[in-house]
């Protein structure tokens, strides 16, 4: 009997081992596996086809896409029951939010599904990404819902920042980060970030470093656009300052230091 499972895959990048091989047959053979057991009439043959069909040649991005195409062509036409088999055929969340490895990326090409056939379906889109980021980050997935309907999506990350589950916690930041890398930048915030620095001010102190090093890392977004917001901020954030925010100063500017930026190597001597 078929249970719900990940493929075991390495723990970082190894030599001899491309990023793009965590989804590979393995990867599909076990989607294929999952959506059947929730959903009977799932056709595990044609999806696996149709899935590896052209793959080899495909980054890992690419097949993220690729394979979200495929569970589009096999999961029932309605949006709505789509995405319901998906959460259904769920792994649990992860209980750790370091040392996960590189398994988790099994769930890209859901978080891909979502973001490109969902971006209509406001509510259900977002209570999907909600559950998967549980499992992998949704800070890609996210972004289209945050250019195309901004107000909307950050009412509900302003409500997400005060989670209990620090993966919720950290999509709050690392989703709406300004330039993140290997992602399309979000250009309404690199001209105004105000809009996320609500989520920055309430998470400076967070316990969990897996959120703290994202709010360190916004904020070093930010400094590539507006420097001086950021030094004003990390000012501001030094008086009483426990020993975790001073290491999230002085991450978010250390490349204003490494560029010789006066104001930056003075707030980050302050704060060691």
């Amino acid at each position: 009997m078929d249970i719900l499972k990940i493929p075991d895959a390495p723990k970082s990048i190894q030599k001899g081992f491309p990023l793009k091989m965590v989804l590979d047959k393995e990867a599909v053979n076990q989607l294929a596996k999952n959506l059947h057991h929730v959903h009977a009439t799932f056709d595990k043959k044609a999806f696996i086809e149709d899935a590896m069909n052209g793959i080899d040649a495909l980054s890992i991005t690419q097949r993220s896409a690729h394979i979200a195409d495929a569970m589009n062509t096999h999961l029932p036409e309605s949006y709505t029951e789509a995405i319901a088999i998906l959460l259904e055929s769920l792994t649990p969340p992860l209980k750790e939010t370091a040392g996960n490895g590189l398994a988790v990326l099994f769930y890209m090409p859901h978080c891909n599904f979502v973001a490109k056939y969902g971006i209509d379906s406001f509510e259900i889109s977002m209570n999907a990404q909600y559950e998967l980021t549980k499992r992998f980050s949704c800070e890609y997935s996210i972004r289209p819902f945050i250019v195309k309907e901004q107000h909307k999506t950050m009412q509900v990350l302003y409500k997400w920042m005060n989670d209990e589950d620090p993966h919720i916690r950290r999509l709050c930041s690392e989703g709406t980060r300004p330039r993140l890398p290997w992602s399309t930048k979000i250009d309404s915030f690199v001209k105004d970030p105000n809009p996320s620095l609500a989520i920055l001010e309430h998470l400076k102190n967070d316990p969990d470093l897996y959120v703290r090093r994202s709010v360190a890392n916004h904020l070093g977004d930010i400094a590539k656009d507006h420097l001086d917001l950021v030094l004003g901020i990390c000012e501001k954030w030094l008086e009483n300052a426990s020993t975790e925010l001073k290491w999230v100063i002085r991450h978010a500017l250390r490349n204003p230091e490494k560029k010789g930026h006066e104001k930056a190597i003075e707030i980050r001597r302050k704060a060691k």
